[in-house]
């Protein structure tokens, strides 16, 4: 099955609410980074073990891990939780700076310093996830490293 395909399925196992708010930050997304690479994780690992939550990826870099290992990954990911959706921003050298910069306006979220965690698009602000989305791609694009 092809990843776009893949997607799709993912998407339609998920309650109504969840599925069409993570279809809008699919959009959002989309919007920000037009001709990205669409990555799909089910979840498992080499040995079919569910190791984490399935996630929709966007875009590309390389990142390297803390014993010089580099590895293709992508941008930003989505994924449905069990409270909600869970918003990865991943490759971002400042632990701190999403919670810093739009903690405390972005509405009902948690953040770390690379996720951002909500019941549903409905309890944040729409236009500050947007910022923190476009100030990710481009601190981790190819072009910016």
């Amino acid at each position: 099955m092809d990843i776009q395909n893949q997607v799709e399925t993912y998407l339609v196992t998920q309650p109504e609410s969840k599925r069409k708010d993570m279809q809008a930050l699919d959009r959002i997304i989309l919007g920000l980074m037009p001709d990205c690479k669409l990555w799909f994780f089910d979840g498992k690992d080499e040995k079919g073990k569910i190791v984490c939550n399935p996630s929709i990826g966007y875009g590309f870099q390389i990142l390297e891990s803390a014993n010089g290992k580099k590895k293709d990954y992508y941008q930003i990911g989505v994924s449905a939780n069990t409270t909600g959706i869970s918003l990865y921003l991943l490759g971002l050298k400042d632990k701190n700076y999403l919670a810093e910069t739009y903690g405390k306006e972005l509405g009902k979220a948690s953040i770390t310093s690379y996720c951002i965690k909500f019941k549903s698009l409905a309890q944040i602000r729409i236009d500050v996830l947007t910022l923190a989305m476009q100030y990710a791609i481009e601190q981790t694009s190819p072009s910016a490293l």
